[in-house]
């Protein structure tokens, strides 16, 4: 078995050109800086400092008050995207109504962020939680950037059920180096973290930066479509259960909903967004609701200052 047998890719494959295709097809639309400058909308005022250009200077606020303040402004710029990728065993579930294994579909999502990001000139990262060869990498830009992050998304392997550990090593360098305005995207179906994960995840948006949280679902899991006696088995270990499908049903999905909300109440609590994502649906339009996620968190954060 290869390192690229290692994950049920199906359609998907070749990535490269999937995602390249995928953001060609992908209105990125523009996001607002923090940073300051002589940009496009007013951000405020602040107290003139010599050396400051006299062009910014608000002359109604010296008229009306006899102040010396300088207009500021934000601009329409770029900013660094961080991705941060479920590695853990259930991500290599693939069902038969599913194009690919979840992990191939947010394999696929991550790849045409970074390829949309990298073509606005932004500095993209990426780190695994859990799994095998899951080597991060660093903040990096540039022709070669799209090349590496989609070389690293090819040879990880998801296996194990990730423990608090590999998610606190994964969200580590969002933590440390993620500056104001960042974007912080986790792509997971949340259902083999560990205890304590969604606060773990929210607190990233500290600092101004912005989380989405995205939940990757193969089609059987959104709606369980069993029916008569069936067999359940676990990804990692022996672990086997029998039991009637309409019987299981019910507490099924009403466990589903109960972690989505779960996540969803702690993310959003802190001015994340979560989206979920079904592996049978159409990628392009699932990255341009997660840049519209992106956007409308932005917003939040920029009204809040």
């Amino acid at each position: 078995m290869t390192i690229r047998d290692a994950i049920d890719w199906g359609r998907l494959a070749p990535l490269r050109l999937k995602a390249s295709t995928l953001a060609d097809g992908v209105y990125a639309g523009a996001h607002r800086s923090l940073r300051r400058g002589a940009g496009v909308e007013f951000g405020g005022h602040r107290n003139y400092v010599p050396g400051d250009e006299l062009r910014f200077l608000d002359r109604h606020a010296r008229m009306r008050h006899g102040l010396l303040l300088i207009r500021e402004f934000e601009t329409e710029t770029d900013r660094a995207l961080r991705l941060v990728v479920d590695a853990s065993a259930s991500m290599s579930f693939r069902s038969e109504r599913a194009p690919a294994a979840k992990y191939a579909y947010a394999a696929l999502l991550a790849a045409a962020l970074a390829r949309v990001a990298l073509a606005r000139g932004d500095r993209v990262s990426l780190d695994f939680i859990g799994g095998e060869r899951t080597l991060g990498l660093p903040s990096t830009g540039g022709r070669e950037a799209f090349e590496r992050i989609v070389g690293h998304l090819e040879t990880a392997r998801p296996s194990g059920a990730a423990t608090r550990v590999d998610l606190e090593t994964a969200l580590a360098p969002s933590l440390r180096y993620a500056r104001r305005g960042t974007a912080v995207i986790v792509l997971s179906d949340l259902l083999d973290l560990p205890d304590g994960a969604p606060e773990l995840v929210a607190g990233l948006s500290a600092s101004g930066r912005s989380v989405i949280v995205v939940q990757v679902l193969d089609p059987v899991e959104l709606t369980f479509p069993f029916h008569g006696p069936i067999a359940l088995a676990a990804l990692e270990g022996d672990t086997r259960v029998e039991t009637d499908a309409a019987a299981a049903q019910g507490a099924y999905l009403e466990a589903l909903e109960a972690l989505t909300r779960a996540w969803e109440s702690s993310v959003v609590a802190r001015g994340g967004k979560l989206v979920r994502a079904g592996t049978h649906g159409d990628p392009v339009e699932a990255v341009r609701r997660v840049l519209e996620a992106l956007s409308r968190a932005r917003e939040g954060e920029r009204r809040q200052r």
